[in-house]
C-alpha cells in the first residue's frame, strides 16, 4: 500500500513517472498528465528557486519543526519520501506533491531522477521542499543533495527533523542511553545487511554495556542476529522491534538475540530494532512496563 496522500485537486499531486514523462528521450508526455494541469519543470529562470531539505521527524505531522512548516508554506512543490510525514496538507496549500517514496521491495526512484527534478524545478523558479522521514543527515542522503543543489548554483538549506534512531524507541519507553547502565549507542543501517565492520562496530558497542539502533534491518534481521550469537554475544541479550512508531499501527516486540527470528519473523517495516540492556525499560501503550527486569535496571541506574 502506498501513502496515504491528503485530499488535494488532482491537479495537485502526480507521480514521478508522471512529471518526467515529458523529460525522457523519445517519450511523449502523457495525455492524464496535461489534461489534469500537473505543473512540469519550465524554462529556466532569471531567478531560481531555494530548495528546503527538510527533515520530516519520526512520522507524526506534529514532531515538524516550526521552520520546517514556515518552509513548507512557501513551497511551490514538495518531492515527497514514503516515511514522511503524510499529513502535512495544512502546512503546504499551494504545492504540487510529487510521489518519489521508495517502498521496501518495490522500485525504487533512483536518486539521480530525484536530485535531477528537485534541480529542474528550482532552476525554473520554483521553491522546493525535499521532505524526508527522520533526519536528512542519517541515512537520508541529504548531503548528496545538497551537494547536487550547490553544483547546480542554487540555495539551498537543510533543515534538521528528529531521527527515528531516537525517538521511536523512546515513544516505547527506551532510552538509548540511561545512567549506569548504558552510556554509548552505536546506529547501523541493516538495508544492505551488516558488513564485517558494522559487525565488529556492534559487537564492541554490546560488549561495552551500550545500545545498538538497527534502522531498515528488518529484512536482514534473522542474518544479523545468527550473525552476532556467532561471535559470542549472549543468547539472553534484550531485543526490540517498533514497528510504525508514532502511528496508529505502532506495535512493541520485547525479545531475546535468541528468539529474535521465530519472535520477530511477522514483523514489518517501517521498523526499528534496539538491543541492549535498555530494552528492559520499554513500556506497553499503557506505561507499563513489559519487562519484570526493568527493577533491577532502575535500582542499579539510582545507586
Amino acid at each position: 500500500m502506498g501513502p496515504k496522500i491528503p485530499p488535494f485537486p488532482p491537479r495537485e499531486f502526480a507521480t514521478i513517472d508522471e512529471v518526467l514523462a515529458g523529460g525522457a528521450p523519445g517519450h511523449s508526455l502523457d495525455d492524464s498528465v496535461t489534461e489534469r494541469g500537473i505543473a512540469l519543470p519550465g524554462e529556466r529562470a532569471e531567478h531560481p528557486g531555494k530548495v528546503y531539505i527538510i527533515g520530516g521527524g519520526p512520522g507524526a505531522v506534529d514532531l515538524l519543526t516550526l521552520r520546517a512548516v514556515r518552509a513548507l508554506g512557501e513551497a511551490d512543490v514538495v518531492l515527497l519520501d514514503h516515511l514522511a510525514p503524510q499529513e502535512y496538507g495544512e502546512y503546504a496549500p499551494n504545492a504540487l506533491i510529487v510521489d518519489v517514496g521508495k517502498v521496501p521491495g518495490k522500485h525504487a526512484v533512483p536518486q539521480s531522477r530525484i536530485q535531477q527534478l528537485m534541480i529542474d524545478y528550482a532552476l525554473s523558479g520554483k521553491t522546493v521542499v525535499r521532505l524526508k522521514g527522520g533526519d536528512p543527515y542519517v541515512y537520508g542522503r541529504g548531503a548528496e543533495e545538497l551537494d547536487a543543489c550547490i553544483a547546480a548554483g542554487l540555495e539551498a538549506e537543510v533543515i534538521p527533523g528528529i531521527t527515528s534512531a531516537i525517538a521511536v524507541p523512546g515513544r516505547a519507553g527506551i532510552p538509548v542511553t540511561l545512567r549506569r547502565v548504558s552510556s554509548i549507542f552505536t546506529v547501523v543501517s541493516g538495508h544492505s545487511g551488516l558488513s564485517e565492520d558494522d559487525l565488529a562496530a556492534v559487537e564492541a558497542t554490546l560488549r561495552a554495556s551500550g545500545t545498538v539502533v538497527l534502522l531498515m534491518g528488518v529484512r536482514t534481521l534473522p542474518d544479523t542476529v545468527a550473525s552476532l550469537l556467532s561471535r559470542g554475544i549472549e543468547g539472553e541479550m534484550p531485543l526490540a522491534t517498533i514497528e510504525n512508531g508514532f502511528s496508529e499501527n505502532e506495535r512493541v516486540t520485547v525479545t531475546t538475540l535468541e528468539n529474535a527470528k521465530a519472535d520477530c519473523a511477522r514483523v514489518k517495516p517501517p521498523a526499528i530494532t534496539v538491543i541492549g540492556e535498555v530494552v528492559y525499560y520499554a513500556r506497553d501503550d499503557q506505561n507499563r512496563f513489559v519487562s519484570e527486569v526493568h527493577e533491577r535496571l532502575r535500582e542499579r541506574a539510582a545507586s
